[in-house]
């Protein structure tokens, strides 16, 4: 399948979305924001919902990522991606080693071209657990960003 790389040619196009999102994060990971830009369609859209924002093309998502205040190299925590035929979800936690975060993405693929055709990216903010239900539930890490419940 050409774009995603360690896809083998037999794979499900399930397995196949998820291995795109993978890779998406990977070069994220790397902090070579153009290599990223290399797996976003042509007519690629990034929405934020929660600030009102949209990103049309690779290279405003680029430069946005280039331009994001930050205090050092972004590092990206893959909690879990799920993929679906045309489409795949994933959670991931990211810091700068000052700032963290957790970002719940829904990513639109064509998986003919291997490439992201639309990103909806919702960033929820921790906030602690209410004294009312504390009698019900138990801590999982205390709402940091780069702790989950989950195993990976």
């Amino acid at each position: 399948m050409p774009g995603i790389s360690g896809v083998d040619a037999g794979a499900s196009s399930c397995s196949a979305s998820a291995a795109l999102v993978h890779e998406f994060w990977r070069r994220m990971a790397s902090n070579d924001f153009a290599s990223v830009g290399e797996l976003l369609a042509d007519d690629f859209v990034l929405d934020w919902p929660q600030s009102g924002e949209r990103f049309r093309g690779a290279e405003r998502f680029v430069r946005m990522n280039q331009e994001y205040p930050a205090h050092g190299a972004w590092r990206f925590r893959v909690h879990r991606v799920v993929g679906g035929v045309q489409d795949a979800v994933s959670d991931v936690a990211v810091t700068d080693g000052v700032q963290q975060a957790r970002v719940i993405s829904f990513f639109d693929c064509d998986l003919a071209a291997g490439r992201v055709r639309r990103l909806v990216e919702f960033w929820p903010e921790p906030y602690p657990a209410p004294a009312n239900r504390a009698h019900l539930a138990e801590a999982i890490g205390g709402g940091d960003a780069g702790e989950s419940g989950e195993e990976d």
